[in-house]
């Protein structure tokens, strides 16, 4: 059962809503949804995909303060380091964010609150309801503070040490070599960026999007390699 008491999660937080609301729906996991098909405002996916973007920026901004010399490859896979879902998940299982979650009868069988793609997802869309309430400012001050020892602490890794520890990862665990799939050319030519998926045993543990294959393929494996040490599952996708 979901606690509601959101005045303390505010205080978790350290931050206050206008519109509690905004809160309110950011718990909200799709299996919750699914069975409350009348419920104004529907599940947190919208706020997640939000949330996604705005954590990329102010983590972006951030490391770029700590690392003025550094280029934007190698930012992006720090930011990687610092965003992933494993990380994710380990910032919102410390406040807590999974005693306020609303689950579905099967998920919350399942033991919803403690996956972390849930947890993820649901420190993804708190982010984006916060910024939706209380403009960029208060986002900036929640991420800046939820996410700061991992923003000075990480340490930047070099795009090939991570093909090397997928590639050697997956075939101690999986008996296989991954693979990777351009999934999209978007742009004009002379603009042109590319989508890559990195593949292993069938499925798509991640993709990334670069302005060359290579380039996406580099931030694909990054993804897909902190996904695999942290024990996660690849995500299923329609294409």
């Amino acid at each position: 059962m979901a606690r509601t008491d959101y005045e303390e999660l505010e205080a978790v937080l350290g931050y206050a809503f206008r519109d509690r609301s905004r809160l309110e729906i950011a718990l909200r996991h799709t299996s919750w949804a699914n069975e409350h098909p009348g419920e104004v405002g529907g599940d947190n996916e919208r706020l997640e995909y939000l949330g996604d973007a705005v954590l990329d920026l102010v983590v972006g901004h951030r490391l770029m303060d700590r690392f003025p010399a550094m280029r934007e490859g190698q930012l992006s896979v720090t930011r990687a380091q610092v965003v992933s879902e494993a990380g994710l998940a380990e910032v919102a299982s410390t406040l807590g964010l999974g005693a306020w979650l609303k689950l579905g009868k099967g998920e919350e069988k399942s033991g919803g609150r403690a996956k972390p793609s849930i947890l993820a997802d649901v420190f993804e869309a708190i982010v984006a309801a916060v910024y939706l309430d209380g403009g960029f400012d208060a986002a900036w001050t929640l991420v800046g503070r939820v996410l700061e020892r991992r923003i000075e602490t990480v340490e930047p890794t070099g795009f090939y040490d991570f093909k090397t520890r997928f590639q050697e990862m997956a075939l101690a665990r999986l008996k296989e070599q991954p693979t990777y799939r351009v999934i999209a050319e978007v742009g004009p030519d002379h603009n042109k960026r590319f989508i890559v998926a990195a593949v292993l045993a069938g499925e798509e543990w991640a993709r990334a999007e670069g302005r060359s294959k290579k380039e996406a393929e580099q931030q694909a494996t990054a993804a897909a390699t902190f996904k695999l040490e942290s024990g996660a599952r690849p995500e299923k996708r329609s294409s």
